[in-house]
Parts: C-alpha cells; structure tokens; sequence
C-alpha cells in the first residue's frame, strides 16, 4: 500500500501561517460560489411560490412554531407562546428565535416574516458554502475548496432546509464559522474568536453545542501544547483556557434558565422526542432503536441506497477526508479528530429520538457542510495517491461525478418541498384559518400539530404533544389516559373548547374519554406527493398512513372527575387513592408496572362506562402484563385494610388459562394471598381484597401485585384503573 509522503503532502498543503494571505472579500471563486447558492435558494422559493399559487409556505409546521415564539418575543412576551403563558422551551433554536424577533421588532412582519426567514436561510446557506470553500482552500488548496462550495451550494437536502424557515442553514453556518475561526486561530495558540462561535452555536441547539464541545477539547490541547516546555506562559495558557470553555458555560446557563423557569433542564422538545422518555425505558430496547437508526443515518449519508441525500460514497470519502487530513497535515490533526468526533457524536445523540428520519432527517441537515467538505478533502487525498498529472485526473473525475450527481437532483428537492408545502397549506394552514374564522374568539383549541394554529390564528392553543404547553409532553407519551388526566388538571379556563387532532392520532383513545364530542368539521389532505422514495420524504403528516384526515372535535367535560370515587363506596374510611394513569399520581405514590416481559410499554388509555342506573363513568388507566407496585399512606398500623381496585380483566379472551386473571399480592414482601379480577361485560369491575391487621405494620405499605408463579406464565393481563384503601 502506498504511503503518503510527508514532502509531497506539503506541496499542496495551502500557505503555512507565515505565509501571506489573501483577505476573504476578495476571495473571487468563493464568493461566486455563493452567488451560486443564492440563485440555487431562490429557483427553490419560486417552485414553493409555483405549487401554493403565489403565497410562500414552508414545508414543514415547525417552522411557524420559531415564528409564532419570534413574533411573542417581539411583541415583549418572552418566550409566551400564547400571550399570559408560563416560559415555554418549544422553541428547538433559542438564538435563531431571538434572531427572528429581532427581526419582526425592526418591521418583518404580517405577509413579510415568513420570507425573511426562509430568506434569512438562503443568505445563511450562500454564506456557508463561502465559508467552506474558503476552509477547503486553507486546508488543501484551492482546487479542495472549490470543490467543497459546490458540493454544500449543490446539495439538495441542505438547499432544502435552508429554505424551510428552520433554522437549519443558520446551524451550519455556525458550524462552519467555527471551523474556519479555528484554522485562522490555531497557529496562535490563542482562540479569540473561535469561543465566541462556539457559544452562539451552542446557544442554537442542541447538536451544533455537542460539535463545538468536540471542538473545544481541541482548542484546549493545542493552548496547552503551545504553553508546554516554558514555566513562564502557563498563567497566561490558565487564562486562556478559562477562555476557551466560553461554550460550556454558555450552555450550562441555558440549562439553567430552562431548570428555574419551567421546572426541567431539558427541552420540550427533547421531553416529546427522546427514546429514553418512553413510559418504561430498556436499555437494550432503546440500543436497538438507536443502532435502527444509526444505520438509516449512514445508509443516507453513504449515498449508495437509492436515496439522493448525498452524492455516492460520499461518508466513505468523508472518512477518508479525516485520516487524509489527519495524515498529510500534522498541524491540522486537532481539527481533524474534533470535526470527525463531533459529527460521530452528533449522529449518536440525534439517534436516541423516536423519529429522527422525518422532514428529511433535518437535525442532521447542519452538518451536510461538514460532510461535503471531509468528502472534498477526501477525494484530494485518494488523489494524492497518484503522481503527477494522475493526481488531477483522478480529482477531476471524483469531482465531476460528485457534482453531477449532486446537481442532477436539485430539481427533485425543489419540487418535493412545493408538493410538501402545499400538504403544510392544505391541512396546517387552512385548518388554521378555519379555527380564527369559525370557532368563538374566547375559545381553547387543543392541536397536535402547533405552528400554524396559533400564528395565524388568536386563539389559545394547547400543544397536546407538549412542544409549546408545559407538563403535556411525558402523558402524551404515556398515551391517551395520561394526556386525558393532565388536560382535566389544567385551570378550567385553560381546558380545550375543540381539538383539531390527526384521526390516527390517539383519536380512539381520547374518544373512550369521552373527551371528544361533536364532530364539527373534518379536512383531508389532496396534496400532491412526491413519487420518489426518499428518507422522511413527506411532510409530517404526510409521512404516516391515517394523516391524510384532521377532524375539529368540540370537547365534552361533562364526565370529568366522575371516576375519582368507586361506584360502591368501600367499606369504612378511604384513606388513600392511587389514580393509575396520573402520572403526578404515581409518583407520589412510587408506582410502577412490572412488566412479565422486557420491551412491554405499559401505555395508558380511558374508558367509558355506562352503570345499570343509567349513570356513565369515565376514568383512565394503564395496561399492565405481569403486575404493578405502589405505596399506600395514611394507614393506622394494627388495623385490617380493605385494598379495592378498578380494573379491566375482560381480556384475554375466552380460552386463555383463568389463571391470568389473578394476581398474587405481597404487602411489604409478606405474602398476603390471591385476588381474582373476574371479567364484567361492563368492562371495568370493582373488587376488594382485605390485608390482615398483622400486616398493617405501618402508616405506609408497599403492596405488590404480581403472577401467581415466577418467570413463566400465565401472566396477569388487565388494565388497572385506580385503587382505593379504607380502614
């Protein structure tokens, strides 16, 4: 295998750091390279204005949530995405957001905001592909960075994003900003500059502050290399390196702020998305996603399935990028293993969500530059291998086949993101104009798709995947039941007047709430949609069967709170109840379900049930497979209790072993029998077990219901509702 050579590495290395350097603004092919990405930018805006009749839409909802919190915070209510809300973190970019309502304070507004943003998007990807050009040229020459420009202002999956209303090209000029500083900087020893990106970048998400962590360990080893072997400069490297954790801090205090104002350090969003917010979290289960996921993400970014994010090879030749940067220039080795740490680490993170593929995987979009560049770098190193005249053949024909792939599909984004758009306008936007028009200005609206229901509209809007309401996010993952117990806890003037929900969005169990009344207005989704196979290649709900329908509910409280007391009350005085399903509930009362199997979610859901007197009930519980514990208190010890639990023990069927409907209960580990939960055709029973006075040792118990035998089955398979202890 041939060996790079040092000396001929150096020969097209760019200009050492005493070299003279041109100025970037008079950097002609990079700026004409940013020219070519506006121009790219603006054929995608035409297309958009092409399928929506000349109104400009973005292809995502999203995007109307950074607007609607943009347009808060310039109006004065910070972070308020309803005017009067509490500090809500739904916003995914907390800098592009400022940004944008610095925008809208200085006259961006009504029919304007919209395409500044998406504006403000291109201007961000034009400025990126500069940026990367100008980085491929300090790194391996001007060749390296032309070709790197025309590969991020050629992509279609970035142009994409820029142009979305995300804040997705701002991301990646920040991440190529920080790059560039980084080059500029290190032959100083001394980061100025660089720091300070890192904290914007850090300040604008989540994975762009991962990246710059990555790079922030490599700013620290080279101030301390420079710093070694002389006594005399190590105060001046501490100070330095106090310096240098500018992003640390920066995020720290972000978490902070988030911990004071709303209770939680992490986002909203990350609450909503994340696979280790699930009911039951396994750690192998939550791998296997992750590594699912991992693999969607490099066949993607492999470009050798039949999508068209990338060009073919291109993470191959990326990889090769770093080892050939890392091996033909030893004072950018830092560079090379922060950048290739970053983007691993990054992928990693982003593949512990639950649908990380949608809007064409879009939290990754910011590090395509990143990517393209390596993959530039790449080919020049593949071609290094070559001698003479075989080096720019071999780069020119890697090139050429780059570009054209890259290029040729332009065309197809554009139009999938028209067709995308116009799902965004025939469902989010017209449901939204629907709502300001039709419904009572004083009226709540519950949405599970947020952006466009509450910036086109004035009414209060209830976020039901909890983005931008408060404490709806963990029952919205948890299931109907839980979401149904959080709303009925919301100030009565807060709860929702409508929904206006997806019909495969848990519809049915919300209907078993009783939550859903009259329907009031359906819209279905006539959209075009793009014919090629592509990763997350449809609008949200575009992308999942049973989306194509919203339907607007009025809501129906008549019910609320008619579960909270059994139908027979218990014999003596209650002295706790344990409300399954109310995940405030269970915490105070330790509860959880033990599952007979790993991988079993125990997701809660509600029922409805009309008593023989006419009566109708409803309550919510959980699906439980094995057995469930919890902690009862207010007892007094040395008195019999009396435990009485709803549950719902009509399944299984008939046929299975009787014995799967019989629990055996343990009260503090002491066994105290076998409880029978006999099926009712009403569909949930009430039914008693009384713990002996011997086993009341406290004013606390620890009851445990569980399978008659170990390890196999048959298992318990009910649904609990609530429990109830009296004395």
């Amino acid at each position: 295998m041939t060996r790079f050579a040092p000396q001929r590495a150096h020969r097209f290395a760019a200009p050492t750091s005493g070299s003279p350097r041109r100025r970037f603004p008079t950097d002609g092919p990079a700026w004409a390279i940013g020219i070519l990405s506006l121009l790219i930018s603006a054929g995608f805006l035409v297309v958009n204005v092409a399928y929506n009749h000349g109104n400009v839409i973005p292809p995502v909802d999203d995007a109307y949530i950074h607007l609607q919190y943009a347009k808060q915070i310039g109006s004065g209510h910070f972070l308020q995405y309803n005017t009067g809300d509490p500090i809500s973190t739904g916003a995914s970019s907390l800098l592009y957001v400022l940004v944008l309502a610095a925008a809208y304070a200085l006259g961006m507004r009504d029919e304007l905001f919209l395409p500044f943003a998406m504006g403000f998007g291109a201007l961000c990807a034009a400025l990126t592909a500069v940026g990367c050009t100008l980085l491929g040229t300090r790194l391996a020459g001007r060749r390296v960075g032309v070709l790197a420009g025309l590969l991020v202002a050629g992509n279609g999956a970035l142009m994409w994003g820029a142009t979305s209303g995300m804040e997705v090209a701002f991301v990646a000029l920040l991440l190529v900003a920080l790059l560039l500083a980084f080059v500029v900087e290190r032959p100083t020893g001394r980061f100025r500059l660089t720091p300070v990106i890192a904290v914007l970048a850090a300040l604008t998400r989540t994975e762009a502050m991962i990246f710059a962590t990555a790079l922030c360990l490599a700013m620290v080893w080279h101030v301390v290399h420079h710093a070694r072997g002389t006594r005399s400069r190590w105060p001046r490297a501490l100070a330095r390196l106090l310096w240098v954790g500018l992003p640390c801090y920066a995020a720290a205090a972000q978490y902070l702020f988030y911990l004071l104002v709303t209770g939680s350090a992490e986002q909203n969003g990350v609450l909503a998305k994340s696979l280790l917010h699930a009911p039951v979290v396994y750690p192998l289960e939550v791998l296997d996603q992750a590594l699912t996921n991992l693999r969607v993400f490099l066949t993607a970014f492999s470009g050798l399935s039949t999508q068209d994010y990338v060009f073919p090879a291109a993470l191959l030749l990326a990889v090769a990028g770093v080892v050939g940067l890392h091996r033909r220039f030893p004072q950018w080795r830092g560079l090379a293993l922060a950048s290739g740490a970053g983007v691993a680490l990054v992928l990693v993170a982003v593949a512990t969500l639950v649908h990380p593929q949608v809007h064409h995987m879009r939290y990754l979009q910011p590090l395509l530059p990143v990517l393209l560049l390596m993959a530039a770098l790449g080919m020049d190193s593949v071609a290094v291998l070559f001698a003479g005249r075989g080096r720019r053949a071999v780069l020119a024909g890697l090139a050429a086949i780059a570009l054209l792939f890259s290029f040729s599909q332009l065309p197809a984004w554009a139009i999938r993101q028209g067709q995308q758009a116009a799902g965004i306008r025939d469902q989010q936007v017209t449901i939204s104009h629907w709502i300001d028009e039709n419904l009572p200005p004083d009226a709540v609206v519950a949405v599970n798709d947020v952006g466009a229901a509450a910036y086109f509209g004035d009414r209060h809007v209830v976020d039901l995947i909890g983005l931008t309401t408060n404490g709806l996010a963990a029952p919205n993952l948890h299931g109907a039941g839980s979401l149904y117990e959080a709303l009925r806890e919301l100030p009565e003037h807060l709860r929702p007047d409508y929904f206006s929900i997806f019909d495969s969005w848990n519809v049915h169990g919300l209907v078993d709430t009783g939550l859903l009344g009259r329907e009031v207005i359906g819209f279905e989704l006539k959209s075009p949609r793009f014919s090629h196979i592509t990763i997350g290649g449809h609008s949200a709900c575009q992308a999942a069967r049973g989306c194509d329908r919203v339907t607007v509910y009025e809501a129906d409280w008549s019910l609320v709170g008619s579960g909270d007391r059994p139908v027979a009350p218990p014999p003596g005085r209650v002295r706790d109840h344990l409300d399954v399903a109310d995940l405030a509930d269970e915490e105070r009362h330790d509860y959880r379900v033990v599952p007979a199997h790993r991988g079993f979610q125990p997701m809660t859901g509600g029922r409805t049930v009309q008593l023989p007197d006419g009566r109708r009930v409803v309550d919510s519980g959980r699906h439980v497979i094995g057995g469930e514990e919890f902690t009862a208190r207010g007892l007094t010890p040395g008195r019999p209790a009396t435990l009485t639990a709803r549950v719902d023990a009509t399944e299984p069927l008939a046929g299975v072993p009787t014995g799967s409907r019989e629990v055996r209960v343990r009260v503090n580990g002491e066994l105290a029998g076998t409880w029978s939960f006999a099926p009712d055709p009403l569909g949930w029973t009430e039914t008693s077990f009384t713990l002996p006075a011997h086993l009341v040792t406290g004013t606390e118990l620890r009851v445990e219901l569980g399978p008659l035998q170990d390890f196999v089955g048959p298992y318990p398979d009910y649904t609990s509702y609530g429990y109830w202890l009296s004395q």
